[in-house]
Formats: structure tokens, C-alpha cells, sequence
């Protein structure tokens, strides 16, 4: 390139050497000298990012290649972590459902203190929570913690969620196991925008709904290795869907309190980080908590 900026330096002074060429040419010509040396220099510079660009898929490809061995164990370590967590999932509607049916999961009823600590936390937030002693149960009604179609926690459920932490980690209350589950009633899920945020059926919306819950207990510094999350969308009713206060009951979020111990080797394969809360946002409706749409003139019940 320094050889062809030689040879038109040369040709432009030879040129006005011979007196032949007028003022006007020779500025066109050294125009055109300086657009060439341009465009040379940015070619340069093209085929050295080509060439770094090849010489990166040139590593990323053997890389590829050569970790066989390294792919195969991480697919077998996801495979086993994997097995886990649907085991976890089939343990935690199991002691769901023992808790439903015989108050906590031992058959044992919560310390004092702790039953104590959530009687009056329950008193003190009445629009939002309700405490079930016998089972070991925080209710948190959904039409106070979320907004309609949403499962983004509003700003008085991120304050009362922030109290309920402080009662969980305390001494007590900290080595004890947490179900969170998430419940809507049975009107379906049928608007554009609720269904375009994620929560395409009720099943989506109750279980994001308790993994909002559990994200905020986490980033109220409960141990995730406590906490599991799940959703039964309307198929565990407390109340009939006959009448907008019953549907308002189903709509809910419980968090059950079991006096188990966590296991150590599945804790140790989760990680410990919180995750972003689930963002959304939508106008909650006088009666209904799902969707901005109108109540359906004949109620449907779960068969």
C-alpha cells in the first residue's frame, strides 16, 4: 500500500513538473488520491476484522470439537438435577396435601412463639393476610397482592411479605420448611393481555403468582433451600365459585409452614441466588382478579 501512495505522489509531481497541468486538475487529482488511500485504508482494516472474526470461530469451533467429554457430563449433571427437582415437586404436593388434611406435615402443631408471631401478624394486616393455625397456614389474598392478570407483587404485599420474612428467619421459626402455592378461581384466563405476559391458563398464573412470593421471601434473605413453590390453579377451591366472595377466597396464595428438615444434597444443588420477580402490571376490576373482563352470567363450577 506505502509502494502505491509512492507511485501517486510521483505522477502528481511529475505532472505539475511539466507545467501541463492546470490548478483545478491538479486538486482533482490529489482528490482522488486521498479517496483512494481511503478506501485502501478501510479495506485494510475489513480483512483484519475478518480475519479475527474467522480465527474466533476458528477457536469456538475446535472448542467445540475437541469437549466432547465436557458436554456429555454437563447434559448428565442437568439430567440428574433434573430427577431431583421432580422428586422435590412430587415431596412438596405430598406434604401439601398431608398438611391440608392433618394440620402440619408431622401431625404436630407450630411452637408457641412462631403461632404466637403469626396470630398477631395476621391481625395487624387483616386486608391481606389470614393465619390457619391448626395447619400452619399464611393465606395471602391475591386481590390485595397482585394486580389483575399479574403475578408482580404490589408495593403493600412487598412490605407485609417483608414482615412475614422477619418471622420465618427468625430463630424459632428458620429451620423450618416452606410450601408456597398459588390458587385462582375457576374463571378462565381469557384476556389478550394477561396471556401475552405469560399466564396463559390458570395453572401458569397460580404458579407464578407463588414464585413471586417465594422470589421476595428470598430477597428478604429467607434461605431458597427452605422454599418450594407450585401451583393447583383452581382445582383446590376453599369456597364455592358460586359467589364473587367465594371466588375472591379461591384466589390466594398460602405458604405452609412444615416442622421438616431440609435435605442437604438437594439444597446444595440449587442455587442460592433470587431471581427477578416476574414483571407485569394491569387494573384490577371491582370483583374479579384475573382478567379485566366481565364476570360470566352463569358461574362455572369445578366438576
Amino acid at each position: 500500500m506505502k509502494r502505491m501512495y509512492r507511485w501517486i505522489g510521483l505522477g502528481l509531481l511529475a505532472a505539475g513538473l511539466t507545467g501541463c497541468v492546470s490548478q483545478d486538475q491538479y486538486k482533482a487529482l490529489k482528490l482522488d488520491r486521498d479517496q483512494l488511500a481511503e478506501r485502501l485504508a478501510q479495506a485494510d482494516n475489513d480483512a483484519g476484522r475478518a480475519k479475527a472474526e474467522a480465527d474466533l470461530l476458528k477457536k469456538q469451533l475446535d472448542a467445540l470439537q475437541g469437549g466432547g467429554a465436557t458436554t456429555a457430563g454437563l447434559l448428565s449433571n442437568l439430567t440428574t438435577q433434573n430427577a431431583e427437582l421432580t422428586q422435590r415437586l412430587q415431596e412438596l404436593n405430598q406434604k401439601y396435601a398431608n398438611a391440608l388434611q392433618n394440620g402440619t406435615g408431622a401431625g404436630t402443631a407450630l411452637p408457641e412463639p412462631i403461632t404466637n408471631a403469626l396470630t398477631e401478624f395476621a391481625r395487624a394486616n387483616p386486608d391481606l393476610v389470614d393465619f390457619d393455625s391448626h395447619r400452619g397456614i399464611v393465606k395471602f389474598r391475591s386481590d390485595v397482592t397482585f394486580a389483575s392478570g399479574d403475578a408482580t407483587l404490589t408495593p403493600r404485599a412487598r412490605e407485609v411479605i417483608g414482615k412475614f420474612a422477619t418471622i420465618l428467619n427468625s430463630p424459632n421459626c428458620s429451620g423450618y420448611e416452606l410450601i408456597v402455592a398459588g390458587h385462582t378461581d375457576n374463571t378462565r384466563v381469557i384476556n389478550s393481555a394477561t396471556i401475552a405476559k405469560g399466564h396463559k391458563d390458570n395453572w401458569y398464573l397460580s404458579a407464578h403468582r407463588a414464585i413471586s412470593v417465594s422470589e421476595e421471601l428470598q430477597n428478604q434473605r429467607t434461605n431458597p433451600q427452605r422454599i418450594g413453590a407450585t401451583g393447583y390453579a383452581e382445582y383446590r377451591p376453599v369456597a364455592n365459585n358460586s359467589s364473587p366472595e367465594g371466588m375472591a377466597a379461591n384466589r390466594r396464595v398460602e405458604v405452609l409452614i412444615l416442622p421438616s428438615t431440609v435435605r442437604g444434597s438437594f439444597a446444595s444443588s440449587v442455587s442460592s441466588a433470587p431471581k427477578t420477580a416476574i414483571k407485569a402490571s394491569a387494573k384490577q376490576p371491582a370483583a374479579f382478579n384475573k382478567d379485566s373482563v366481565e364476570a360470566p352470567s352463569k358461574p362455572i363450577f369445578n366438576k
